[in-house]
């Protein structure tokens, strides 16, 4: 990276957007590891928990919309601001009154949505201050706040071995109202930022077929980035007998594959261009899903072929996004929000249809051939459009994309 991009923007907001992101990822995705400890206690069934670790998905995915008006309204970090203020709220009530039920399980993964449309946030923050040369770099950065699904994997179900797991509600209140702390204090509002936007300009977006394209493009990739993350705790679980602390260490290692990928594929796509890096991460992405489905005896097996995916879901985030304002300049904040939305709802979909599979099948096989499918048509589909987008985005955005 050279030193033409550190100069280009404002560094101290690119990481704390980074800082926000990661530690609003965490919450949003702690249910997941917890799962199989919180539906032991709770005598929930193997679809009950899925949907229980959807909800803060879906919840995210629809708060994304609300939070990327608010961001346009009033500012990238005010809306952060918020977001975090009630995240921090709903989980004190969650460890201080106690979960005991599946309904307040899912009342509280409601409120954690409010943690995943810090992305809604974090990318519009980071994006305004950089130049389209270095949109890549700039969202790779930020958006590698996916990483907090990390901290999850590796540590909730160990300390809720050691303390329970309605503690770790607890325990995770003290980096985030740190974080919080050095939000609002280091985080800037860009100088220039674009003018505030109506509901009817998200309608108008709409209208807009490439808007859906991208739309079903990041549903791919990030859908399965989270939606593989939030099942494979009970996946390790339910088909190698893996206990929570070791299913948490192999779901680790996934999503910090995945995660580490995004900033490269970001800076990757500004190289070779996103599409180029999408067919590519697409491919590599749907072979290794549709093999894992043959129900390997190796567990390591399926670890291996797990990692490799979620690097090219990782990185095929990266790639979305470097595009992204390449098509969408004027309109980042309201394309953050409708393409974050969308990948929010794949990874709800590919979480919830999961653990709906697994229930009535007894296995995963054909949600993940389902899914390895659904690549395969996001291949399809980018290698149609590609020819009309070198002739609609006019040359500038050509030559940055190098379709």
């Amino acid at each position: 990276m050279n030193t033409s991009f550190w100069k280009a923007g404002h560094t101290p907001t690119l990481f704390a957007a980074f800082l926000y992101f990661d530690l609003s990822f965490m919450v949003w995705y702690v249910l997941g590891p917890l799962g199989v400890q919180i539906a032991t206690d709770l005598g929930l069934s193997t679809q009950q928990r899925a949907l229980m670790v959807a909800t803060p998905i879906l919840s995210g995915a629809v708060l994304r919309f609300v939070m990327g008006m608010l961001a346009d309204r009033t500012s990238p970090k005010s809306a952060g601001i918020l977001g975090q203020a009630i995240v921090i709220a709903a989980l004190g009530l969650a460890w201080s009154m106690g979960i005991h039920n599946y309904e307040q399980a899912l009342l509280l993964g409601l409120f954690l949505g409010f943690a995943g449309a810090s992305f809604a946030v974090a990318l519009p923050l980071a994006s305004q201050w950089y130049p389209p040369q270095h949109q890549g770099k700039a969202m790779g950065i930020a958006g590698a706040g996916n990483s907090g699904t990390v901290l999850a994997a590796l540590f909730a179900p160990g300390l809720a071995g050691a303390f329970g797991w309605n503690n770790v509600f607890g325990l995770a209140l003290i980096p985030l109202v740190l974080t919080l702390v050095i939000f609002a204090g280091v985080a800037r509002n860009a100088p220039e930022r674009p003018q505030p936007k109506a509901v009817a300009d998200y309608l108008k977006a709409l209208a807009d077929r490439d808007s859906w394209w991208f739309m079903l493009f990041y549903s791919v990739t990030f859908g399965g980035f989270l939606g593989l993350a939030s099942t494979l705790p009970g996946y390790f679980h339910d088909q190698y007998g893996f206990d929570p602390v070791k299913a948490g260490y192999y779901t680790a290692a996934c999503v910090f594959a995945g995660s580490l990928l995004r900033p490269l594929g970001g800076a990757l796509a500004d190289r070779i261009g996103g599409i180029r890096t999408l067919l590519v991460m697409y491919t590599l992405a749907a072979l290794c899903i549709a093999v894992v489905g043959f129900n390997l005896s190796s567990s390591s097996a399926a670890l291996a072929l797990f990692v490799v995916a979620m690097l090219s879901l990782g990185a095929g985030n990266g790639a979305v996004f470097q595009l992204v304002p390449q098509r969408f300049r004027k309109e980042i904040g309201v394309m953050t929000g409708l393409i974050g939305m969308a990948g929010g709802i794949g990874g709800f979909a590919l979480t919830a249809g999961l653990g709906a599979i697994k229930q009535s099948t007894g296995d995963y096989q054909i949600g993940l051939w389902l899914f390895a499918a659904l690549g395969v048509i996001a291949w399809i589909g980018l290698h149609g459009v590609k020819k009309r987008w070198r002739t609609t985005w006019g040359s500038a955005a050509v030559t940055a994309a190098r379709v």
